[in-house]
């Protein structure tokens, strides 16, 4: 499993638009990515956009993101990097 800690920089947090690009990007990767909140333990799979949702993230959160399986590595970089650009 790969992993990687990021805090929320977007005033608003993960809201519908980003949330909706995350999960089409968490999509391209076989492996089970999933976000947890360090404030509360809540955990989502970032592949269901209302779960995601419904952690209600917000800015200057911070979150754990991992992935796990065939393709782990690629995926944390992945949305490592979508992270930084987006959120």
């Amino acid at each position: 499993m790969k992993s990687f800690e990021y805090t929320i920089k977007d005033e608003i947090g993960i809201h519908a638009r980003p949330a909706g690009m995350l999960n089409k990007e968490a999509k391209k990767y076989s492996s089970a990515v999933t976000i947890t909140r360090a404030d509360n333990g809540k955990t989502a799979d970032v592949k269901k956009l209302m779960m995601l949702l419904a952690l209600g993230v917000k800015c200057n959160d911070t979150i754990t993101v991992s992935a796990e399986g065939e393709d782990e590595e690629a995926a944390a970089a992945g949305l490592e990097e979508f992270f930084k650009a987006n959120l």
